[in-house]
């Protein structure tokens, strides 16, 4: 069984003031065209291929899936997305990484046992 790598999309693309405010779902887009090599390639200690998912909400809904990524609406919090997949994932005795410098999320998931690396370990 793959790999999950959930990201966090309005944390990561927060992560660096490039404008991202003016075009939320355009940044989402961007970070989920950088996610595809991260699909086959993996991200730093976990090895490809990876089942990558990228969790948006907001303004930044209405991104497309592409081929290695997977989108994931959330229809409240991301962050209870980002941790319901987390959940999911221990449940059902799968690895899971979550991409995220939010303090407080990581702690969720790390609660059900999945790893966490920040956001420079998927973007350039």
């Amino acid at each position: 069984m793959l790999t999950l790598l959930v990201v966090d999309a309005a944390n990561v693309v927060g992560s660096v003031p490039d404008g991202w405010w003016r075009d939320r779902r355009g940044a989402a887009e961007r970070l989920r065209d950088l996610l595809v090599p991260r699909a086959a390639g993996g991200v730093a200690g976990h090895p490809g291929p990876l089942d990558v998912v990228l969790v948006v909400e907001g303004r930044a809904r209405g991104v497309e899936p592409v081929p290695g990524v997977r989108v994931e609406e959330a229809p409240g919090s991301g962050d209870d997305r980002i941790a319901e997949l987390a959940g999911e994932a221990a449940a059902a005795g799968r690895h899971c990484v979550v991409v995220t410098a939010d303090r407080e999320l990581r702690r969720r998931v790390t609660a059900h046992g999945a790893a966490c690396l920040g956001p420079r370990s998927v973007r350039p």
